[in-house]
């Protein structure tokens, strides 16, 4: 910038800065025809006349550039050899991010009648998630517009790192703003390497340790063992978290020894894991304490819980105080029973599951804690306890006991423990059966839970009971807003064939309601799902 320049253009930013007010405008000044252009700038305003000023200095001072050597070329990105979204499939990508509803001539050219209303920020996630499984390449001009939504949605990141490929890395490598590419991308690449885990972020150690434990178990165990004993304490917890994928008794000696590890999180991580492990040695000392804290006696269940919690204890996971504050004694007795193998209680007892469950529950040393009558509190224990193993253990036999039916009436029956975490581990049609049930008995009131834990999208006798709810929440004059949370879910996981059920619903509703205008963008978001569902499956 040459000294006439400077000197305008700061005596221009001075002016501005304190306010045409306080500080007259610059006389024209500068070359002939620059200075003939100020002259020409009307100043019957001042504030505009800056802005007039402003920009012909710019426009000299860029006219004025002289170009500098080219730098060096940079290398392209990758070949991507994914086969191409299909054209449709590429639209409604553009519309999804773009955030822009249906129904206002977004060039979707679906006609699919979406809601003008329709939560597309609910759909992308099932979008992106569909696109990955196929494993398309998507438009090389929507990437941008891709790493900029997940750089906003950090659970978009997973599929969007992964659908944007290559491309999206190399972008990712010139702009700071997409830099979470780099910890998420190597998930999506072929192979890491040993390099990654002794040189790359957290992030991308702990990817690498899960591919390779996924791959090569032994491998993975090896990788850990090598530099476990510098790792972080916290960095060394997330890490033991990985070997719960292919867990085996080929990870018990290092799981074992974890349980000597200075920091407690990570010895209570590694106890779970043990507990979880048919055949450990932590399960056959859990179960030999549990057998001297539970007897059958007279067709009781006599329960002595324990008195202290001893230096083997605690070294097997069991805190000697109680994070929740609860009693104790009963905190140690719910520790062990959860950490029991529960095939060592039926073949103790030589009882099956449901016999046990059955049986009367008291206590047998009299302790105040048990309660006046000294059998509902350690009942209700046992009970929740068996549930935190029937998760923990993956057990569909005692978590189906456990559950029991779907209560018949509200507070008929309590179930032991979350019946969300035990429902998770049923097979998703009893999931969806049990969850049923569930609704048409009690609506929608207690329904979340259960509901996010059935697999999506719904099947269809869920997805019709949960319409049936809906239509029944809206006839008891309940406001739609007050199932905002199931409405939400509704939309990315009922099936899109229950559409034509929900816009009977809408037409039903009272003109203007707020349950009309709620059923209306659910069967349109129903229809825009089922539209861009088959968009991405469509081959031809």
């Amino acid at each position: 910038m040459t000294s006439v320049q400077t000197d305008l253009w700061e005596e221009l930013r001075t002016t501005a800065l304190l306010g045409t007010d306080r500080r007259p405008l610059p006389p024209a000044s500068g070359t002939g025809a620059l200075a003939a252009a100020a002259g020409a700038v009307d100043r019957g305003d001042p504030a505009a006349a800056l802005l007039e000023l402003a920009a012909l200095a710019t426009v000299r001072r860029r006219a004025g550039l002289l170009p500098v050597p080219a730098g060096p070329p940079q290398p392209a990105a990758p070949p991507d050899q994914r086969r191409a979204l299909p054209d449709a499939a590429a639209r409604r990508l553009a519309v999804l991010l773009s955030g822009r509803g249906s129904g206002t001539g977004s060039g979707t050219g679906s006609g699919t009648g979406v809601g003008a209303l329709a939560n597309l920020a609910e759909l992308l996630p099932q979008w992106l998630a569909g696109a990955r499984e196929l494993d398309y390449r998507p438009p090389a001009a929507l990437v941008p517009a891709l790493l900029d939504a997940a750089r906003a949605r950090s659970e978009l990141r997973g599929d969007a790192v992964a659908l944007a490929g290559p491309l999206g890395r190399w972008l990712a490598e010139h702009n700071p703003d997409w830099s979470y590419v780099r910890r998420t991308a190597v998930e999506s690449r072929a192979a890491g390497s040993e390099q990654t885990w002794h040189e790359g972020l957290f992030a991308e150690r702990v990817t690498h340790l899960t591919r390779l434990r996924r791959s090569d178990p032994p491998a993975a165990l090896e990788l850990l063992r090598g530099t476990w004993s510098t790792e972080r304490a916290e960095d060394r917890l997330l890490f033991l978290d990985a070997l719960q994928e292919g867990l085996s008794e080929a990870d018990e000696p290092f799981l074992e020894a974890a349980l000597g590890d200075r920091s407690k999180n990570v010895r209570t991580t590694a106890a779970e894991l043990l507990s979880t492990l048919p055949g450990s040695a932590l399960g056959a000392r859990m179960a030999e304490r549990a057998r001297a804290l539970v007897q059958v006696a007279d067709g009781r269940l006599l329960v002595s819980p324990p008195t202290a919690c001893d230096s083997a204890m605690q070294r097997d996971g069991i805190a000697p105080k109680s994070p929740t504050g609860r009693g104790e004694r009963a905190w140690w007795f719910g520790e062990v029973v959860a950490a029991t193998p529960l095939a060592a209680w039926t073949t103790g007892f030589d009882l099956t599951h449901d016999q046990l469950l059955a049986l009367p529950v008291s206590a047998d040393d009299g302790d105040p804690a048990d309660g006046e009558d000294g059998s509902d509190s350690w009942r209700d224990d046992l009970r929740e306890a068996w549930a935190r193993a029937a998760v923990r253990q993956q057990d569909a036999r005692w978590a189906r006991a456990l559950l029991g039916p779907a209560p018949r009436r509200a507070g008929s029956v309590r179930t032991a423990g979350s019946p969300a975490k035990l429902l998770a581990v049923l097979p998703p049609a009893e999931r969806a059966a049990w969850t049923s049930s569930f609704l048409q008995t009690h609506g929608l009131g207690d329904a979340f839970q259960l509901l996010g834990a059935c697999a999506t999208p719904w099947t269809p006798p869920l997805s019709t009971a949960v319409v049936a709810a809906l239509e029944r929440a809206a006839a008891s004059g309940a406001y739609p807003w007050s199932h905002s949370g199931v409405l939400g879910m509704t939309e990315r996981s009922l099936s899109p064939a229950t559409a034509p059920a929900v816009e009977a619903l809408a037409a039903d509703a009272s003109p203007d309601s707020a349950w009309a205008e709620t059923f209306g963008r659910l069967a349109g978001t129903l229809r825009f799902r089922a539209a861009m569902l088959a968009e991405l499956n469509d081959n031809g």
